[in-house]
């Protein structure tokens, strides 16, 4: 692809080129341009190639663009960011389905989109200098140009450029598949590839892309193709990937080698990016310093194997400055608030990886040894509560190596109980090379550290690399386990990732790697290690500053960075008129949907009937959405270990409650069911709607000990009915009656962690209905809240409730309602009596259970309790008429490609790029009145007393045609009601000719009015409610 600069206005287009067109690539541009007055939001289009003008374009660099990483915003100024030179690494899995082949980046160029300022070509990398001589050409060409004596101003997209362009960032050549995941997250998948699948854990150019992703997901499924193909959109990683093809010894039956390729991915994370000591340790979300994940992959034309572990700073807040006169001496910042953070690590570790077994290797010197015995005191706090799934084990690397030389750690390690333990414990993914199906899983991984996780680090994850590789071949090629040339290329390729890993932290390569590649200490490796160690400290002290400075900007964690964003004038606009017309293509019907909520005590089912609390009408529900809480007793093994099997008894027995139910006109089935521990969702539907229920889904997230444990936390499972998305919610927060606070945090840290598949969020749904214990208590004395309970003074109780009161603060539940709270606290009942607790305790009784909902369909029409005497809770319900919208697909189809027609079309000799910089869209912002005072309201003036408004009714229709450009003409069959009519429909795109935008005429342009005020609350009719 090339890319090329037109002015008036201002444009880039990335233009595929005929060599890619011939290898089967659609012949498309995409097009961007700043947004009018704006140095952070860009108009972006997706456009045929031939309807785009190049006439007076100019190319602005002779060299092949790979691709785009994003687009930045610096200095008042926008930027769009291609890769102008990049090599092939090769194909990680050459028997792969499809190919999976790895470009190295080695230059990036910044095409500005605001100013032509920075059009100087010696700054955008048009000419591809030798190594080492860049700055040379560059510094001659400003010093002997013509013209003023006044230097050029430095670019300030030079830093970033240094870094992307040091060889060390890599992309996926190939549009489908993604570097970014390891195989068996890979594999995994259920769902088709899409390229919005990432690892967002080490996508490096996440901040400056994400707007372009935004685009992609607004087109439609052809066009996302197609952008796909093209390669216009790349996500990089850093880090290392190299790979060798090697032949190795055939069956004694074939005398033919077997051709294996060996390949190494590490992945830096960027979510703690930055330099050796400018970023050490922890943050507070539980992202640690060089973080890498490393994959090992050896393949051959029958199976793929796949070995991952993982390296990252002591996830502690510590510190370490660079020069200091006595030493580098290490300081733990906050050793009171540290655990919190690192349950938040490892939580994260555990539910990626499965299991997590860490390695410390620092020694046992002052400064070191602070930071082991720390380190080893919260793995075991966290241990307390997660059990076996995180381990740790110290392995004095220094001390191995003072008396045993570097031959005495590979023995060590090796043999150390709990490496060799987990190493058999963890496994390996293993995979069937031609259909990608997974035969075995790798349940675990290591972690590593040293001090900076470099040298010592990359040292021992050699180590354990061919530890588990001799294990996979011991099964299938015991033989090819004393191939020299194998690992021969594995230490080669486990030395460049040292170097590169080594580079990009502390600026040098890494010490110890003439080992990792020849297995010899030698008196040349001593000094190269010398020479690498003086420069780190220079670096590490004089450069390392400004290097974090273009990292953050990178990243976009600087605080006075902007984001940019993307305006898509064709179809944003095409998707607001689609949004306006919404009724010319769909229809809308009612359904009941029954919600429970109930704390079962550990309880199992007793006699007593459910009917009361499921069918507290006769009518029958559409859905019944049922949250459990403490499904299971919550003990210390139940924490650790979720037990499906009681959650299969109230499974079967509300299952049998609907089946058994007198006057029955209907059967249920089970939808989907989840649990997290005690919590537990079940959402059952009649029957007959499994055909129009689709992407139901279940997600969990944990709150409880900081995230590590399933004893508290929500369950949640969405669904779409028709052509409207549900979320339900089940919940259980932190207990305690003081425990405010901690139940708020439980909150958002459901709302903020809780995701479906494609990065569905909670609030990413239409309707969304919590029901929940959510353990918010009354702030009134025991004796005084049971006597208002006695006496039903609702009020009096309401006004003390924790949950009302963070409502109304705003800590919780925002945008959420509740009914009227009409039936007596739910919880703490005797077992099977009436009697609020007369135990030890005493509790104070509460609504812990409650039901809340948001969404503009849902209408409640009861919440109240129902009276089971099995638990210490009363169950609560509430039933919903939602209103469900039906879309007929074809027609919104067939409207939407008129629209587009509309928009797109063109007239003799114009071109599209032309016609769609010349259309004027209707402007988000409103000009509004000055706001109302204690003398004077906004919308009573002179011209409109008291807040009348006429309307400026147009005599005459047919004097100009709309302004608009997606209104379909009055005699289109696709404007009026919808209709279930083939004919009509295909009869309404048959167009006598392109539909093109009329411009808005002065002398038809109304003033826009201030809207009048809302009328009294109940009193306004519905002629009124027209109007408005």
């Amino acid at each position: 692809m090339y890319l090329h600069l037109s002015d008036n206005p201002r444009t880039l287009y990335l233009v595929t080129s005929s060599q890619e067109e011939i290898r089967g690539c659609p012949a498309r541009a995409l097009v961007f341009r700043a947004a009018q007055g704006s140095s952070s939001q860009a108009v972006v289009e997706f456009l045929p190639k031939d309807q785009v003008d190049l006439s007076n374009a100019v190319k602005l660099t002779s060299r092949v663009v790979k691709g785009c990483l994003g687009l930045i915003s610096i200095a008042n100024d926008m930027f769009l960011v291609v890769i102008v030179s990049a090599t092939e690494v090769g194909n990680a899995r050459p028997s792969s389905p499809t190919p999976e082949t790895v470009a190295q980046i080695h230059d990036v160029s910044f095409y500005c989109l605001t100013s032509s300022l920075w059009d100087d070509l010696s700054l955008t990398g048009d000419s591809l200098a030798a190594p080492g001589l860049g700055d040379t050409s560059d510094t001659y060409m400003r010093e002997h140009s013509s013209g003023s004596a006044t230097p050029a101003p430095e670019h300030p997209c030079q830093p970033l450029r240094k870094i992307i362009s040091a060889g060390t960032f890599y992309y996926a050549m190939e549009p489908q598949w993604d570097i970014s995941s390891r195989l068996q997250r890979r594999l995994s998948r259920n769902e088709r590839w899409d390229a919005a699948s990432y690892d967002d854990r080490f996508v490096w150019n996440e901040y400056i892309v994400k707007s372009l992703l935004d685009f992609r997901e607004r087109l439609d499924a052809h066009e996302r193709a197609e952008l796909d193909q093209c390669q216009f959109i790349v996500l990089a990683i850093q880090g290392y990937v190299g790979v060798c093809t090697l032949a190795l010894p055939a069956p004694p039956t074939n005398g033919t080698p077997i051709v294996a390729t060996i390949a190494l991915m590490s992945r830096l994370g960027w979510k703690r990016a930055g330099t050796r000591f400018n970023t050490r340790g922890v943050d507070d979300d539980g992202n640690c310093a060089n973080f890498v994940e490393t994959e090992t992959i050896f393949s051959t034309d029958q199976h793929c194997y796949s070995y991952v572990q993982v390296r990252g700073s002591v996830p502690l807040f510590w510190e370490q400055q660079g020069l200091q006169t006595f030493g580098q001496r290490i300081q733990i910042t906050r050793p009171q608030a540290s655990q919190p953070a690192f349950d938040r690590h490892f939580a994260g570790l555990v539910e990626e990886y499965g299991a997590v077994h860490a390695i410390n290797l620092l020694g046992t010197k002052e400064n070191e040894a602070i930071l082991t015995a720390a380190y080893t005191r919260h793995v075991q706090i966290a241990r307390n509560s997660v059990g076996d799934a995180i381990g740790i084990t110290n392995f004095d690397f220094h001390t191995a190596v003072k008396y045993g030389g570097h031959e005495s750690v590979f023995r060590e390690v090796r043999h150390l109980e709990p490496v060799a333990d987990n190493i058999e414990k963890f496994g390996f993914t293993m995979a069937d090379a031609n259909t990608n199906e997974i035969i075995t899983e790798q349940k675990g991984v290591f972690r590593t550290n040293c001090l900076d996780c470099l040298d010592r680090t990359n040292f021992v994850q050699d180590i354990l690399s061919r530890t588990a590789l001799e294990t996979y071949l011991a099964h299938i090629r015991r033989e090819w386990i004393h191939s020299g040339s194998l690992w021969s290329n594995h230490g080669e390729l486990w030395a460049e990732n040292g170097d590169a890993l080594s580079r990009i932290y502390a600026g040098t390569g890494a010490l110890n790697t003439s080992f990792t590649r020849s297995g010899k200490r030698t008196l040349g490796g001593l000094l190269s290690d010398a020479t690498k160690s003086v420069s780190r400290a220079y670096i590490n002290n004089f450069q390392d500053k400004g290097k974090q400075v273009a990292i953050d900007m990178f990243v976009g964690n600087l605080s006075t960075q902007c984001q940019v964003t993307i305006f898509d004038p064709i179809h944003d606009s095409v998707r607001a008129a689609l949004e306006n017309r919404l009724s010319e293509y769909s229809t809308t019907k009612t359904c009941t949907i029954f919600v429970g909520t109930w704390n079962l005590n550990g309880r199992p089912p007793s006699s007593e009937s459910l009917l009361p609390w499921l069918f507290p009408r006769p009518s029958a529900p559409d859905i019944f959405a049922l949250g459990f809480q403490e499904i299971v007793p919550l003990t210390a093994q139940q924490i650790v270990q979720t037990d499906p099997e009681k959650k299969r008894v109230w499974e079967a027995k509300i299952v049998d409650t609907l089946d058994r139910r007198p006057n029955k006109k209907c059967d249920y089935i089970l939808l989907r069911s989840h649990q997290l521990v005690g919590t537990a969702l079940l959402v059952l539907v009649k029957k007959e709607l499994t055909a129009v229920i689709r992407n139901v889904e279940a997600a969990s997230h944990k709150t409880g000990l900081r995230g590590m444990s399933g004893n508290k936390g929500a369950v949640g499972i969405r669904l779409e009915y028709h052509d409207t998305t549900f979320c339900f919610l089940t919940a259980h927060l932190a207990a305690g009656h003081s425990n405010i606070m901690e139940r708020n945090a439980d909150y958002r840290t459901i709302v903020n962690g809780l995701h479906f598949l494609k990065g569905k969020t909670i609030d990413s749904h239409q309707n969304v209905i919590w029901l929940a214990d959510t353990n918010y208590r009354i702030d009134l004395d025991n004796e005084r809240v049971r006597n208002l309970a006695l006496m039903d003074d609702f009020d009096a109780l309401l006004a003390a409730d924790q949950l009302r009161r963070a409502m109304d603060d705003g800590e919780v539940f925002n945008g959420y309602q509740e009914g009227p709270l009409l039936f007596r606290p739910t919880y703490k009942y005797d077992l099977h009596s009436d009697n609020y607790d007369t135990g030890e305790k005493m509790r104070i009784p509460a609504w812990t259970d409650r039901i809340l909902f948001k969404g503009s369909s849902l209408d409640l029409t009861v919440y109240s309790r129902a009276e089971l005497k099995c638990s210490d809770h009363r169950p609560v319900f509430a039933l919903f008429r939602a209103e469900v919208r039906i879309i007929d697909h074809a027609k919104r189809a067939a409207l939407q490609k008129l629209l587009l027609e509309n928009v797109t079309s063109t007239a003799p000799g114009e071109k599209l790029d032309e016609k769609l910089a010349n259309l004027t869209f209707t402007s988000e912002e409103h000009d509004l009145p000055p706001p109302s005072t204690d003398e004077a309201a906004w919308w009573d003036n002179a011209e409109h007393p008291n807040g009348v408004v006429i309307p400026n009714v147009r005599r005459n229709g047919s004097q100009a045609r709309s302004s608009n450009p997606f209104d379909s003409s009055s005699e289109s069959s696709l404007s009026s009601s919808p209709s279930s009519s083939e004919e009509e429909l295909y009869h309404a795109l048959s167009l006598q000719a392109p539909i093109t935008p009329a411009q808005p005429s002065p002398a038809t342009t109304t003033q826009r009015r201030p809207a009048p005020p809302p009328p009294v609350r109940g009193s306004k009719p519905a002629s009124e409610q027209d109007e408005l």
